[in-house]
């Protein structure tokens, strides 16, 4: 009687255990999202460059400036990819691959919270920047409202990451420290 209950354990358990694999097609489409990016960045860099010799100096930087917010967008894009994939679904083989990057596989989730924070503050700040390029067309209202908006993602951030220290060092044990040789206890007696 207690093997049946235990076959139906273990193939629940494989039956979860198996479920990860749900989330592939999720960064399966994140890695096809990035196509979308992608033609939105090569719009922009080709509007830039048509009016290159017209526009303003302001209006250059703005364009460059939503050029970076796409990459940075997609960087973060590649970081959820990888690192969720690898912490949620199956390890990645890198070991064929030369060009292999160094971060990749080495993100928990935890460092993957903080970098995906992180990119939010940064895309956040070049939202912020392209309105105080704007600044005459921008009401005060929504001005407040986006450094409010920006000061949030980086206090949650600031946060999160003193969290993640806290609760690691609460984990990390301290090793005892290993007496001295008995030669060496002498010795400090001596010099007392």
């Amino acid at each position: 009687m207690s093997s049946i209950p235990r076959q139906i354990e273990r193939a629940m358990e494989a039956a979860i255990f198996a479920s990860r694999w749900i989330l592939a097609p999720f960064y399966l489409g994140l890695a096809l999202s990035l196509f979308v990016l992608l033609i939105k960045f090569m719009f922009e860099l080709v509007h830039i460059a048509e009016t290159a010799f017209t526009a303003t100096e302001s209006q250059v930087i703005l364009g460059l400036l939503a050029l970076v917010d796409l990459a940075l967008t997609g960087s973060l894009v590649v970081i959820v990819i990888f690192s969720g994939y690898e912490n949620f679904v199956s390890k990645i083989d890198h070991s064929r691959h030369r060009d292999w990057p160094e971060w990749m596989g080495t993100i928990d989730f935890t460092a993957l919270k903080i970098k995906l924070l992180g990119s939010i503050v940064a895309i956040s700040a070049i939202q912020l920047l392209k309105q105080f390029m704007t600044i005459s067309t921008v009401s005060d209202r929504d001005l407040f409202w986006l450094v409010v908006i920006h000061v949030v993602f980086v206090v949650s951030s600031v946060l999160l990451a003193l969290s993640d220290r806290i609760s690691a060092s609460t984990h990390t044990s301290v090793e005892p420290a290993t007496p001295a040789p008995p030669s060496d206890r002498v010795a400090a007696k001596k010099h007392a």
